[in-house]
């Protein structure tokens, strides 16, 4: 849409000679020109259904079945139930992400990267409130088999747990002496075990803390990285170092990196096969600072071992429709099925899900991009999708893999 004209301010000499009839004219041209643009302009379309859709509460009834869950093999039918419609949960936020189903209190907990809050959404009544008034810029989250909140936090770069007496236990703040970068997205393993991504995409002034001068965001010392930080500043981590996907053991609470920068550039998104036999992590787009053009935008799915990874190999491309997808969370059904976020072009973006066999079987078509998704409500058969400031939701036909 092209931006409406700025009103023309003459200079201090030109209305000083001008006079005041002079000046009454230009007033009076002005106030017609401001008369002449509209205060409401039209929307453009959301969706590239026909018609256009409407989203929110006051939507008119999309007709069924829903024209944006596009099925591309017979097989995405049976996982999406046919009377069920593509919502707009809520909006209001600034960028969402993390979504975390919690069993017991059968809320849905979001993080806000950007206002660095973590909200509590209710499925029944779709109320919304603030769960923790600050959180360190937090990312992904999860509940463990036992209930309790981990949340990855860019802004202290750190990995932490919440007990349920409501102290917090770090569970991991450094590698190898160094500290951690941002992480990112987390999965717990079916042993109780930990994984989370270390990218450095939250190494940034809005979603984070740059990191020291000289450091790779922040190598010129321009930015101001101790601002509104002094907790930061005196316990998080200052420095960047090579990205990792790692494992949190769950006996001795050991880090271990079980993917190199150099296996997966970049990784974003992981989530584990329902058996956890394979884990599956997104290679997203270079981070903040970072020399190259970064992670090839795929799924890559290894297989899993007492903690080891091997047989590292590709499982999905994220082409659609000729366009490279940018794929960044995802999490798996019961039945093995992978359902990822979608960023691209406006009728290509929102969830792309795809078999076990890593073939793309169906989509659903969003306003914009999906960056991290879940499975909730009492039976874990909602999908929550986090796109930008906005929540959507899905009633399927197929259940999350626990703990989702």
């Amino acid at each position: 849409m092209r931006p409406a004209p700025h009103p023309f301010h003459p200079g201090r000499r030109a209305v000083l000679a001008g006079g005041l009839a002079a000046g009454g004219l230009w007033a009076g041209r002005q106030a017609a020109r401001a008369a002449a643009i509209p205060q409401t302009l039209p929307a453009p379309p959301s969706v590239m259904s026909s018609p256009p859709r409407q989203w929110g509460e006051n939507a008119p009834v999309v007709v069924l079945p829903d024209p944006d869950i596009i099925a591309l093999d017979p097989s995405f039918n049976d996982l999406v139930f046919g009377n069920a419609n593509l919502k707009l949960a809520w909006h209001g936020g600034d960028w969402l992400e993390g979504p975390a189903w919690n069993s017991e209190g059968r809320f849905l907990l979001l993080s806000d990267t950007i206002r660095a809050v973590q909200y509590r959404y209710l499925w029944e009544n779709s109320a919304v409130s603030v769960f923790r008034g600050y959180s360190y810029n937090s990312n992904g989250n999860i509940f463990d088999a036992q209930g309790r909140l981990i949340s990855c936090e860019h802004g202290m770069r750190r990995v932490v747990r919440w007990e349920h007496d409501g102290s917090c236990h770090v569970l991991a703040d450094s590698y190898n002496g160094a500290p951690l970068n941002s992480p990112n997205d987390v999965a717990v393993h079916p042993d109780g075990s930990i994984w989370f991504t270390d990218p450095g995409y939250g190494d940034t002034i809005v979603e984070g803390h740059p990191d020291a001068p000289g450091g790779p965001s922040n190598r010129d010392g321009v930015e101001r990285w101790t601002l509104d930080g002094e907790v930061v500043t005196q316990f998080g981590g200052h420095k960047r170092q090579e990205d990792h996907v790692f494992r949190i053991d769950p006996a001795t609470g050991a880090l271990t990196a079980v993917m190199t920068q150099q296996q997966v550039v970049d990784p974003n998104g992981i989530a584990f096969s329902p058996d956890g036999t394979r884990v599956h992590v997104i290679s997203s787009g270079a981070g903040p600072g970072q020399k190259g053009h970064g992670g090839d935008l795929r799924i890559h799915v290894g297989d899993i071992r007492d903690g080891v990874v091997s047989n590292l190999r590709l499982f999905a491309d994220m082409m659609l429709d000729g366009h490279q997808m940018g794929p960044d969370g995802m999490r798996a059904d019961i039945f093995g099925n992978l359902w990822c976020g979608a960023n691209g072009p406006l009728g290509l973006c929102g969830v792309v899900v795809y078999n076990p066999q890593g073939r793309m079987i169906g989509r659903l078509r969003l306003p914009r991009g999906v960056s991290n998704l879940t499975f909730g409500g009492p039976k874990r058969d909602v999908l929550f999708m986090c796109a930008a400031d906005a929540l959507f939701t899905l009633q399927v036909n197929t259940q999350g893999a626990a703990p989702s």
